[in-house]
This record gives C-alpha cells, sequence and structure tokens, in this order.
C-alpha cells in the first residue's frame, strides 16, 4: 500500500502524509530523518507488509507538501501528530524514527505517554544543544552547527544557493560517482547499491530540497535548538538501534544517551552504518516495536 493523503491541521495548514504496509495492520508513525521526506518509509515497506504493520508517514511542516511554518518549534510537533492520528481513527501507536526523526518521536512520547506504546530510534540524532564540544558527529554537521551559532545569515544562504543542485534527481549512471563523493563507509556504501534503498534515501531528500530551501532549514535549525524537555522525561519504552560504524553520530554518543532513559534497551550492530542499519535490519527492528 502506497496511499497518500493530507489533514487539514487546526491552524490552516494541511499535513501531508503517505501510508505504507497493511492498512489494517498495528499502526506505527514513521519519523524521517534530515533531509528527507515521507517517501523515506519505502525502507519499511516490504517488512511491515509481513508483519502485519501499517506505516503512516508524515512530512514535517515545510518539507515537501506540507505547508511552511516560519516559526515552528519541536515543541509544536505532538499537537500535529494528535491531529494526524485522531484523523485517521488510531488511538494508541509507536513510533519509528530514523536519524533526525528522533527528537520528533521523543517529543511525542513525553506529550502524549498515554497513547505512545513505545518508540524505536534508529541511529538518531543527539541533543546538539548540550553538547561541549561537536566531537563524534559528521564533519558536515560540525560545519553547519559552527555557522548556525556565528553566521547563520550565511548558512541561510548557503542553503538557497545548494537547493536546485539538490533537488534535481541524479541520473542512475552517476550513482556509484555520488556514492564515492560522499565518502561513505563500505558497509553504508554498500547497502545503498540497492536501487530500492538509494531510492528511498535520496529521493526522499530530493522531495524535501524540492519543496523549500526555506522548510529544509528550518527542519535542520530545531536540531541545534534545546529541544525542551530532558531525555530522562521520555518514559515509555525505547528501543534504541545504532551502528558502531556511524560516521553521523559516534556510537559512544548514543551509548551516552542510551544510558539516561528509564525505559531503554540498546542494540550497538557491528559492521553497521547510518545507513545500512536501517537498510539491513528493518524487519528484525519493526518486528521488535510492536512486541513491546
Amino acid at each position: 500500500m502506497h496511499r497518500k493523503d493530507i489533514v487539514q491541521l487546526s491552524d490552516g495548514g494541511v499535513l501531508a502524509f503517505q501510508e505504507y504496509g497493511e492498512v489494517t495492520g498495528t499502526p506505527v508513525l514513521f519519523c524521517h530523518g534530515w533531509p528527507s521526506s515521507r517517501t523515506m518509509a519505502q525502507l519499511a515497506d516490504q517488512p511491515a507488509r509481513a508483519l502485519g504493520i501499517r506505516i503512516v508517514s508524515p512530512d514535517r511542516p515545510g518539507i515537501s507538501t506540507s505547508s511552511l511554518h516560519l516559526d515552528r518549534k519541536l515543541s509544536d510537533w505532538p499537537l500535529v501528530v494528535e491531529q494526524l492520528v485522531n484523523d485517521l481513527g488510531i488511538d494508541e501507536f509507536r513510533i519509528l524514527a530514523i536519524s533526525g526523526g528522533a527528537p520528533y518521536a521523543y517529543a511525542a512520547a513525553v506529550a502524549m505517554p498515554e497513547r505512545v506504546r513505545a518508540i524505536a530510534i534508529v541511529g538518531g540524532v543527539i541533543p546538539f544543544a548540550e553538547l561541549n564540544d561537536f566531537k563524534g558527529l559528521l564533519p558536515l554537521y560540525r560545519w553547519m552547527l559552527a555557522f548556525y551559532r556565528n553566521r547563520p545569515r550565511v548558512l541561510r544562504r548557503l542553503f538557497r544557493l545548494a537547493q536546485p543542485f539538490l533537488a534535481v534527481r541524479a541520473p542512475i549512471r552517476l550513482r556509484p560517482l555520488l556514492l564515492k563523493m560522499l565518502l561513505l563507509r563500505p558497509c553504508d556504501a554498500a547497502s545503498l547499491r540497492d536501487d530500492a534503498a538509494f531510492e528511498a534515501i535520496f529521493e526522499s531528500q530530493r522531495r524535501a530540497w524540492r519543496g523549500s530551501a526555506e522548510g529544509v532549514m528550518i527542519d535542520a535549525q530545531i536540531y541545534a535548538q534545546p529541544w525542551g524537555f530532558a531525555v530522562e522525561d521520555v518514559q515509555v519504552p525505547v528501543r534504541l538501534w545504532h551502528g558502531v560504524e556511524d560516521r553521523a553520530f559516534a556510537v559512544v554518543l548514543a551509548q551516552e544517551i542510551a544510558s539516561r532513559f528509564p525505559d531503554c534497551k540498546a542494540r550497538f550492530v557491528p559492521n553497521e552504518g547510518h545507513y545500512s542499519l536501517p537498510i539491513r535490519h528493518m524487519h528484525d527492528i519493526l518486528e521488535d516495536l510492536i512486541s513491546v
């Protein structure tokens, strides 16, 4: 199933979402990464069908075809989720978050512990505002955080300059070159040679940039701001998955975060990176999530 729909929000905007898996299955809200969009959930489609899971994957505000909110904060997200699940007639649900989707899963769990049964975090971003230094982060993230703190207007201009290039779909013949240019871990590069996986990751990124550079920028700056709650406030069961070879967020950062949750089962998977972990282990991740 690949059903796309729109929810009218109380502030007059719209939230676009897409469904995967089984329409009558166990509901799981999918929180896409950054920069990304709702179609990243294609990674979960086949495993969700096999396991009888209904994946609901929304574009965050300002991403792809969801309405742009210039002043949005992470604290706004639970109300958006509430309107989405209410519109779909979903009472209790679980959340699967990939990379940049992590703080959105945490925020929803803190605000709605009576409805969120459990969350699974895969290669999740950590609270940047709590860091004393940027060690353990992807060099690109270190660079963007430095610009955000010191030269935010320059960063905004760079986003706008990059948009025309990042919104273009790369020809299939250039994919091997693109993978080499990204300087990926061998495990990540190998997993992305699969056409379906490549499409799920990079087409979802392109859709985000095609929406607007402003939307991608607003989504990015939320990571640099205080989240408005402590990791310790997440009381629902957390299933944290992290690749030992993750280059975006070093495994030591994930280990520190995992130790702070009141109820967390963490798996640090050898020989897997930021991309290869959700690509290769999605069935196990979903199976574990619905068992909670």
